[in-house]
């Protein structure tokens, strides 16, 4: 039997947040604020951020390691968008040349008395060489926690940052 090169995944991730669903979705539809919480973190630096969110729009995030040996590129397609309520998107990651994953992505924005409540789910095929279900799990649950600082205010330059 050959051994399977495709390795499939689900998983969902949820938050709440201090801030109205409207704030939340400003946060991934501005491409302003959305690149202060999604760019790189301490390990990656951005190259290039291009976006266009609307129903079939696009979205590029190129990022290169803080050595400079790699550079990974993100590109995103919006599927579906309800305003501050739901955000469909499909993407696909890159190490160079070399494409090592697909995703289906699922924001969920639900509103509570405190704020708002996010439901992310993403459905994932990993292919030869590629991060795997777990890592991509830590690093949307990272930039979820960024999102959460981004929406405080309480990252980088007082007040730069906040979405």
């Amino acid at each position: 039997m050959a051994e399977r090169t495709v390795v499939h995944s689900t998983f969902t991730l949820d938050r709440v947040y201090p801030s109205p669903p409207e704030k939340v979705f400003a946060a991934f539809s501005d491409p302003t604020k959305k690149r202060r919480w999604f760019a790189g973190g301490d390990s990656l630096k951005f190259e290039t951020f291009q976006m266009d969110f609307r129903v079939g729009g696009t979205e590029i995030a190129r990022f290169r390691s803080k050595e400079g040996d790699r550079v990974f590129q993100n590109d995103t397609v919006y599927r579906d968008i309800l305003p501050n309520r739901r955000i469909v998107f499909a993407y696909n990651m890159s190490v160079g040349e070399t494409r090592f994953s697909s995703s289906l992505a699922t924001i969920e924005l639900l509103p509570t008395k405190k704020g708002t409540e996010l439901a992310f789910t993403e459905q994932s095929a990993f292919f030869e060489g590629a991060d795997g279900p777990e890592i991509r799990r830590e690093g949307w649950r990272l930039l979820l926690e960024r999102l959460s600082e981004a929406l405080a205010g309480s990252f980088g330059e007082q007040g730069r940052n906040e979405c």
